[in-house]
């Protein structure tokens, strides 16, 4: 078993993915716009992970706009028939580098052909209607028309499969009565756990839960709990902060993104990382306990 096999797998949709993969966020310049500081580090670090097994990578066209899917062109195509990517539309990018709502029918349909384009590809793997409601945490409103929409581009082969993401439990199940939904992706991670009865929810339904900001986003968890716990395992505090939510639920996909290959080495590491049940049951007792303020709202 290779290391990043050690974290399982799951069934995306019809595509079988390690638990474990990679958030490409972190490809475009700070904050997720404009290009890279170095662009051959991060054709690097994309070819690194698809090397050592990653074979789920997280992306959106926004991202950039448009500079970490051309980035993943150049580093990956021909793509491995094993690799999925799963990109996001409902967002665009001003010119200040804002994110800003786009969820009309032109603004959809224009963002899944910008990702078909920018991928190089005809069809693509999974789709996230990001929802902005309250930019990090959702708000009720409904997806009908737009989840529509892109079903609509699901049955014309644009979309292989659809998911939500900064989506509520009743818009879930609204989507679902639309088509099927094989991944949701909201914010939770070690201290932020407002989605614990969804996650297992899902997990009855075989559906995946994708966190975002698993790590903490652009700013990392602190805790000392965290820190202490760590170096008694020999590892990092995010390398703890992955394998807990490996160890949340078997649904849960971790996505932690970086644009170094030296962290993107330490944090595929997590998946052979073991948790001693008293460990897990006290880092289980740190809901609340920092306070994360990702320097990007949406993802």
């Amino acid at each position: 078993m290779s290391e990043i096999t050690a974290g399982g797998s799951f069934m995306l949709g019809d595509r079988l993915v390690n638990r474990i993969g990679y958030g490409a966020m972190q490809l475009a310049g700070a904050g997720a716009f404009g290009p890279p500081r170095d662009r051959a580090a991060a054709v690097a670090v994309l070819r690194a992970a698809v090397t050592v097994g990653v074979n789920h990578i997280d992306t959106s066209d926004y991202y950039g706009p448009h500079v970490t899917n051309q980035i993943i062109r150049e580093a990956l195509q021909p793509y491995g028939r094993e690799l999925t990517i799963v990109t996001k539309v409902g967002a665009r990018r001003g010119t200040d580098g804002s994110w800003l709502p786009a969820q009309t029918r032109e603004d959809l349909i224009q963002a899944v052909d910008d990702n078909l384009r920018n991928l190089g590809i005809d069809t693509l793997d999974v789709v996230n209607l990001r929802m902005m409601g309250g930019m990090l945490e959702p708000k009720e409103e409904s997806v009908g028309e737009r989840f529509s929409l892109l079903a609509d581009l699901r049955r014309q082969g644009k979309i292989r499969h659809l998911g939500l993401s900064n989506a509520t439990a009743a818009q879930i199940a609204e989507a679902q009565a639309i088509a099927p939904v094989v991944c949701v992706q909201n914010q939770y991670n070690i201290v932020y756990r407002g989605d614990d009865a969804m996650i297992d929810a899902l997990a009855a339904q075989d559906i995946a839960f994708v966190p975002f900001f698993p790590l903490g986003g652009f700013t990392p968890i602190q805790s000392d709990t965290l820190s202490r716990i760590a170096a008694g395992l020999s590892a990092t505090p995010m390398q703890v902060a992955a394998a807990w939510l490996l160890a949340r639920s078997p649904n849960v996909l971790v996505i932690p993104g970086t644009s170094n290959t030296e962290h993107l080495k330490q944090n595929l590491a997590a998946a052979t990382l073991t948790l001693p049940a008293d460990i897990k049951a006290e880092l289980d007792g740190m809901v609340g306990a920092a306070g994360i303020e990702p320097a990007t709202p949406p993802v």
